[in-house]
């Protein structure tokens, strides 16, 4: 089956009320706080929800235990005041609480935006496969991307507010790995999240007809090539129609990456674009999911039919 096109949620107004909440690993007091002044600085009106800054007891990586991040997400989600869930960081977390939630009770609460990246892919699947949900994949308010360049800052705040001003993405690095043009309905993100989600009832069993974003941070070239490799057996990648590549931070040397990324990619014979300029680098602008849109190797840029929010 195709990636379809998904729901797109209402755009953000001056005043409006969101909920920050961590799905997956703790999150600095310090990094919490700031991310909360530069969205009141935007007019928002930020909530935490009640675990945020929680720790596992016995796993340290864990934002507190899986019932009180499922909980956390679903009550946010499920506020009729709250119009939008931001997470506060990735890490790892998300596998392990996505069954805790109601979904039929989150899908009745109506379409939100949704905002995270990295762990957070994970959550993405499940909004598109459970909700029909198109969601962003965008920087994450304790992060330190999102604290730091204004760029990151600016791409979120205009996706959020005036969606129909970045309707071209990409950075001035972006370029041709594969030429050629594409045309597909966005999806992906972190691309060790999307291959261990393979096989899950929150994960679509494949590509097909869609334009893929992927990227992935701490991966050593091997590990990607093992990652690719998965994708590629499974058979997800088959139909795919086009490839965009965001950062590889701490993924090695950029040449051996960008050697593994073309061998494993450059067979399918669709359009990569590579260093689009999302994902776990010094900048990571918002790449909205579940939006069609055309991705275009010469000129580097992926440019979305409807803007991300509506």
């Amino acid at each position: 089956m195709s990636v379809l096109p998904l729901t797109r949620p209402p755009r953000l107004r001056p005043g409006a009320r969101v909920a920050v909440v961590a799905p997956s690993g703790p999150v600095p007091a310090e990094r919490l706080d700031a991310g909360l002044d530069l969205l009141r600085g935007w007019d928002l009106d930020p909530v935490v929800a009640p675990h945020v800054l929680d720790v596992h007891p016995r796993f340290r990586y864990l934002a507190g235990t899986d019932e009180d991040r499922a909980r956390d997400l679903q009550e946010a989600w499920c506020d009729p005041s709250v119009e939008a869930v931001l997470c506060a960081r990735g890490g790892y977390g998300v596998q392990r609480m996505t069954e805790l939630l109601d979904w039929t009770a989150m899908r009745a609460a109506g379409p939100k935006v949704f905002v995270g990246y990295s762990d957070i892919t994970a959550l993405h699947e499940a909004f598109a496969v459970r909700m029909g949900l198109a969601t962003l994949h965008g920087p994450m308010t304790g992060t330190v991307s999102f604290l730091k360049d204004a760029r990151t800052q600016e791409s979120l705040r205009a996706t959020l507010f005036e969606p129909e001003s970045v309707r071209t993405l990409g950075l001035d690095t972006a370029r041709a790995l594969v030429p050629g043009r594409a045309r597909g309905v966005t999806l992906g993100g972190c691309v060790s999240l999307l291959a261990a989600d393979l096989g899950t009832p929150y994960a679509r069993s494949g590509a097909a007809g869609g334009l893929l974003l992927i990227e992935d941070v701490g991966e050593e070239p091997y590990r990607l090539d093992r990652v690719l490799t998965q994708l590629l057996r499974s058979g997800w990648l088959d139909g795919v129609a086009g490839i965009g590549l965001g950062s590889w931070a701490q993924c090695g040397p950029y040449d051996e990456v960008r050697a593994v990324l073309l061998d494993r990619l450059g067979g399918l014979g669709v359009p990569v674009v590579e260093e689009l300029g999302f994902g776990h680098g010094e900048t990571g602008l918002t790449m909205p999911l579940g939006v069609p849109a055309v991705l275009d190797a010469e000129s580097g840029t992926l440019t979305l039919d409807v803007p991300a929010l509506i």
